[in-house]
């Protein structure tokens, strides 16, 4: 089913129509094929075979090296081989991760994931994300109730970060792009440009590379 629905989007995109139709003008560029969506996309048992049908319709369209295969993750399973092996074959075909890391203590991960994991198992994970393929963090930022995010977890944010310096691709960190469907959505807010800037500027301090999203 993958095969077949991957095929015929892209044969559409190169060779029909599908960006006149469906793409505003200014934007009629595909970027990547990405595992995503609603849902933890390693979980999937079929994740590693996943990877390399994504790669052989690439290649039948001509957009092998032209269009980047990447992996957009919680890194909660990386310590499953199948994982790992479907990650590890990402990375040989020069695909790469995006592991999110929206908060570095308890109370923040259980708050904005809804995970008990901890800080060290985060780490541990994203350490070997990041030896298996090209990693970059996502996090997302955003105020609460319109109070900022708590200074104590941002400085423990830029030092769990700090670790991975020289270990990691970077760090993408963006705004909400769109109301949040979660229960608390209302609640949400974008920071200030600033405070973002601010952010950004403390995390390239410690080495990293820094992409902010508008």
């Amino acid at each position: 089913m993958l095969r077949n629905e991957l095929y015929g989007f892209l044969e559409d995109v190169v060779r029909g129509d599908f960006m006149s139709r469906r793409v505003p003008a200014g934007a009629r560029k595909l970027v990547d094929l990405a595992f995503s969506g609603n849902g933890e996309p390693t979980s999937a048992a079929e994740f590693p075979a996943a990877i390399d049908v994504a790669a052989e319709a690439l290649a039948a369209h001509g957009l092998q090296g032209k269009v980047m295969l990447r992996l957009i993750t919680n890194g909660s399973l990386l310590d499953r081989p199948r994982v790992k092996d479907g990650i590890a074959r990402l990375d040989e075909l020069g695909g790469e991760v995006w592991f999110k890391v929206d908060g570095a203590t308890p109370a923040a991960l259980w708050r904005i994931n809804d995970t008990r994991s901890t800080p060290e198992a985060l780490g541990r994970r994203l350490r070997v994300c990041a030896e298996l393929c090209s990693t970059w963090v996502q996090t997302c930022v955003f105020t609460l109730d319109g109070q900022m995010p708590d200074a104590a977890e941002t400085d423990a944010y830029v030092n769990f970060l700090a670790r991975f310096a020289g270990k990691i691709a970077g760090v993408l960190i963006y705004p909400l792009a769109r109301p949040s469907l979660q229960p608390e959505g209302t609640r949400l807010g974008t920071p200030p440009a600033d405070w973002i800037s601010v952010l950004a500027a403390r995390l390239e301090a410690k080495g990293l590379t820094v992409r902010v999203s508008p």
